[in-house]
């Protein structure tokens, strides 16, 4: 009986805005990056239409098999590099791609503190680096969307910082509460986008629907990701648009952030 894999999709960057988010994480920007309020709501990126990129080729992976695993991620963040970078010119916005490790368990150090445990991926805006967590869990069940999906969304985090949009979340917040539906709204934008990706190629994957519904039917509700319903819901919007223009969370009504 398959379980539930929403719980290892990587939260994370609740950790690290609990943790504080550092300036570093922004100070790089050159060119028309957009600040404050309207980075979030009237982004450039929503405007870019449609993902171009149609086809990413999935690399063949073994069970219970580090190396195949991360040559498989190698090949997918080339898929990811290219799609967004087409997107980020379209949006006359400067791209630069995130760099990528893998590791086999959980404290190990990373610019954003050691890797916390219960995460499968983070992505840290200090040095826009994404850490990818291959242990038995994830390697036992090579052939499902898990991987692929995880990845993407840790990817949409660096569009968010590319964009501006974490930038924006950079900020003192009243209470618990306050910081806790900004970091929803992320990390659901963080979902739709990967849903977009995953969408924009899906053709190319030679899956079956039920292999994206699986992931869609695993959510359940977490602090940070917000109630299983809405993970659906922008995972879903995402897919079915392709589109970063579908993942505006930051004007969404407050139900579907929730």
């Amino acid at each position: 009986m398959r379980t539930p894999l929403i719980a290892l999709l990587s939260g994370v960057l609740a950790g690290l805005l609990f943790a504080g988010t550092a300036s570093a994480g922004v100070v790089e920007r050159s060119g028309p990056v957009p600040t404050g309020k309207k980075a979030q709501t009237d982004n450039p990126i929503y405007r870019t239409g449609k993902l171009e990129l149609k086809e990413c080729q999935e690399q063949p992976v073994v069970s219970k098999d580090l190396d195949s695993a991360r040559v498989y991620l190698e090949f997918l963040m080339e898929c990811l590099d290219e799609s967004w970078e087409y997107q980020f010119s379209k949006a006359k916005l400067p791209f630069s791609k995130p760099s990528f490790e893998t590791i086999s368990r959980a404290g190990r150090p990373t610019a954003c503190g050691k890797f916390p445990k219960g995460a499968q991926a983070i992505y840290c805006e200090r040095n826009k680096k994404i850490t990818f967590l291959l242990n038995p869990g994830i390697l036992s069940r090579p052939s499902e969307l898990l991987l692929f999906e995880v990845m993407a969304h840790e990817y949409g985090h660096h569009v968010q910082q590319l964009s501006g949009i974490l930038g924006a979340a950079d900020r003192k917040y009243k209470s618990e509460k306050a910081l806790l539906a900004e970091i929803r709204k992320i990390e659901l934008q963080a979902e739709c986008l990967s849903g977009a990706f995953i969408g924009s190629v899906w053709q190319s994957l030679g899956r079956r629907e039920s292999d994206f519904d699986y992931v869609l039917d695993s959510a359940y509700d977490t602090v940070s990701h917000g109630k299983a319903v809405n993970i659906a819901y922008w995972l879903r919007r995402g897919f079915d648009q392709e589109s970063p223009g579908a993942c505006n969370t930051f004007s969404a009504p407050a139900s579907k952030v929730a």
